[in-house]
C-alpha cells in the first residue's frame, strides 16, 4: 500500500539550479525504528521515540494511520525477528536533516523473490519530491539483494500523486487487488534487474 504523496515532478538536469515549479532532486538517508523506538512509537509516546532515534519525529508518527502501521511491523517483527532488516525506517531529507516520513519493505522476499514497497511522507513535507526520493533509495536496495527477483508497489487509481511518482521506473501494471483498509489498488511491479536503468 502507498499513501498520497507529493506530485513528484521529475527534477532538473541541475538540480542546485532553482527554477519556478520544479521540484529539485532530493536525497534521503535511513534511520531503523524496530526495536525500543517501535515500541515507543505504539505506545504513542513520541518524546520516547525522538530519544531513541535521536531524531526530531514528526507528530504524524503517533497518528491513529502511523500506529496502525506500528502494529503490524511489532507483531511482524515479533513473530518473524529475521524480517526486522527489512522493515520500518524514518527517512531523514539531505543535506537538512528533517524527518520527511517513514517506509519500508513490507517484508523479506517471498519465495519468488518479490518484496513490496510502502512509504509515507508526512503532511508537511508532501509535494516537494521526497516520495521520489524514498522510493529511489528503496528500489536500489533491493535492486542490490540477490535474492530480489520482483519490487511491487500497489496503489489506489485515484492516487494521482503516487501514479505520478513511480513514473520513470519502469513499473508495469501487473492486475489488481482489494486491500481490507484502503479498497481497490492497481498492482505495479518491476524486475529487479531493470531498476539500475532507471
Amino acid at each position: 500500500m502507498t499513501e498520497p504523496l507529493d506530485d513528484s515532478s521529475p527534477p532538473p538536469s541541475d538540480p542546485l539550479i532553482a527554477r519556478p515549479g520544479v521540484v529539485p532532486e532530493q536525497r534521503v538517508r535511513w534511520v531503523y525504528l524496530i526495536g525500543r523506538p517501535l515500541t515507543a512509537l505504539l505506545a504513542g509516546d513520541l518524546a520516547q521515540a525522538r530519544y531513541q532515534t535521536g531524531l526530531e519525529l514528526p507528530e504524524f508518527f503517533v497518528s491513529d494511520q502511523a500506529r496502525r502501521l506500528w502494529r503490524r511491523r511489532f507483531e511482524q517483527v515479533t513473530a518473524e525477528p529475521e524480517s526486522a532488516p527489512w522493515l520500518a525506517r524514518a527517512a531523514v531529507s539531505e543535506p537538512d536533516g528533517a524527518v520527511v516520513g517513514y517506509a519500508g519493505f513490507h517484508g523479506p522476499p517471498d519465495e519468488v523473490g518479490m518484496v513490496e514497497i510502502g512509504y509515507t511522507v508526512v503532511p508537511e513535507a508532501r509535494r516537494r519530491g521526497h516520495a521520489r526520493a524514498m522510493l529511489k533509495s528503496l528500489l536500489e536496495r533491493a535492486a542490490h539483494e540477490p535474492e530480489v527477483r520482483t519490487v511491487r508497489v500497489t496503489i489506489a487509481p485515484d492516487n494521482a500523486a503516487s501514479l505520478a511518482t513511480i513514473r520513470g521506473f519502469h513499473f508495469v501494471e501487473v492486475g489488481e487487488q482489494m486491500d481490507e483498509e484502503d479498497g481497490l489498488e492497481i498492482i505495479f511491479e518491476v524486475p529487479a534487474d531493470r531498476i539500475l536503468k532507471a
